[in-house]
């Protein structure tokens, strides 16, 4: 499986804040925004990532890259033009995923909770083994604002609308995707819609007509937020900041994952701590590699 993390689009929800950087560049309390969907697909332990990213933003995530390159990943980058839609911008990986099944992430989306790896080990071989995709459905109170999911009671998936005007639940399909390798055949088949866009949720509706569209509900245990306006972002930080503070350790730190992973050693932790060693992040960079036993 391979990792899509889209990284680009216009930012307009972050006004002015991303006049001039884009927007998953932003922190979210202490590491970048781009940081938590990158975490996600590490401790999936996926390395082969691609990214879609607008036109100028190549020298500024060169730099992230090589970052990550030193962690045992594999990144590279798509151009999207134009913020013309999901679809969209998975058409513009497909150099790069074709026959793989596809791990999609929204750059801007933040993910928490108990369990949360395992959920998502278990949706990726699913499709892995079986095909198809699977969407997570998240409750909100206000489902017009997103790409709703309708089930039955058994969870078989009834329906999947963008920002219906009577929405059919109140479960929103958060921006986190599984999808086989039809995905690519299924987006050229996507027409515009009345936004101007080739929406992912078109690309959905293909596999349930096929009847092969999956949706996991995350319940009460789970936080998720939509990173891409003030709000949002604000909760986020805030989300962040208290739980490390809480537990002492870290949501989303890429080197103590590759770490974990054995993607990297001791002593390249502690070289990749040493220019930090003076911040609370290489601080805690060089505890990690300190320790004895660690949290799960």
């Amino acid at each position: 499986m391979k990792a899509v993390i889209l990284a680009g689009g216009s930012g307009t929800r972050l006004y002015p804040c991303t006049e001039l950087i884009n927007k998953h560049l932003l922190p979210i309390y202490n590491k970048p925004m781009l940081y938590y969907p990158i975490s996600l697909a590490m401790l999936l332990k996926i390395k082969e990532i691609v990214f879609v990213l607008n036109p100028g933003d190549e020298e500024v995530f060169k730099k992230i890259f090589i970052r990550l390159k030193r962690l045992g990943l594999n990144p590279d980058f798509v151009i999207q033009e134009k913020p013309r839609g999901l679809a969209d911008a998975l058409l513009k990986a497909e150099p790069y995923v074709k026959n793989s099944t596809i791990f999609l992430l929204l750059g801007d989306n933040l993910l928490y909770g108990h369990d949360l790896i395992n959920v998502l080990a278990e949706a990726k071989k699913e499709v892995e083994e079986n095909g198809g995709a699977t969407v997570f459905g998240y409750y909100v109170h206000d489902p017009h604002r997103f790409g709703i999911v309708e089930f039955d009671r058994a969870g078989k998936v009834l329906s999947i609308e963008e920002k219906p005007k009577n929405p059919k639940s109140h479960y929103a399909a958060i921006g986190i995707y599984f999808l086989d390798s039809k995905a690519l055949e299924f987006a050229k088949r996507v027409k515009p819609s009345h936004r101007g866009e080739l929406e992912i949720t078109s690309v959905l509706e293909q596999y349930l007509q096929q009847g092969i569209l999956r949706v996991k509900l995350l319940g009460r245990g789970f936080a998720w937020f939509d990173a891409g306006t003030h709000d949002s972002f604000l909760e986020a930080g805030e989300f962040v900041a208290t739980i490390e503070r809480k537990t002492g350790l870290m949501i989303a730190c890429l080197e103590e994952i590759a770490y974990r992973n054995g993607w990297i050693n001791k002593e390249e932790l502690l070289e990749l701590a040493e220019p930090l060693k003076k911040t609370a992040y290489g601080k805690y960079l060089k505890r990690i590699a300190e320790e004895k036993f660690y949290a799960l």
